[in-house]
């Protein structure tokens, strides 16, 4: 049985951070934060909510405007080496999108929304600095789930 629109379109997203990912970036999709953050950061795809298609009829077609997330972590000990981390990592991320829009045909249009960054202090670990990029994926499927 081949893969549902939806999975297409997130597995589609997946593959194109993770051929935009710099070596040491840890990428993971839907998985819990691990306990340790690598050293260059770690990426996780989120899949999100598809949210309320719009439904046209003759033929069937819902429109969705699918919110995924990417999480976005960084853990460096001086804020300059923290902020210049999480910065590479965002830009990675905005580079993958512009690379390829609709995502090999997949999506009508796909753009993120700017993260609002926070900064952590864990007892007994490096300060983190993380953030949530919110990315809408536009694209249509004849079926809600197909």
């Amino acid at each position: 049985m081949a893969a549902s629109t939806s999975e297409q379109v997130l597995s589609a997203l997946f593959e194109m951070l993770q051929s935009n990912t710099p070596t040491g970036v840890k990428l993971l999709r839907n998985e819990a934060y691990p306990e340790r953050i690598p050293a260059a950061g770690i990426l996780i795809l989120r899949d999100g909510d598809p949210g309320e298609p719009e439904v046209t009829l003759s033929p069937p077609s819902y429109l969705y405007e699918h919110r995924t997330e990417v999480d976005v972590l960084v853990e460096a000990r001086e804020t300059e080496a923290r902020d210049a981390a999480f910065d590479a990592l965002k830009q990675t991320v905005g580079a993958a999108i512009a690379s390829d829009r609709s995502l090999g045909g997949l999506c009508d249009y796909m753009e993120a929304e700017a993260p609002a960054p926070i900064d952590l202090a864990l007892e007994g670990t490096q300060a983190l600095k993380a953030a949530t990029i919110t990315i809408k994926l536009i694209y249509a499927s004849f079926d809600p789930l197909a």
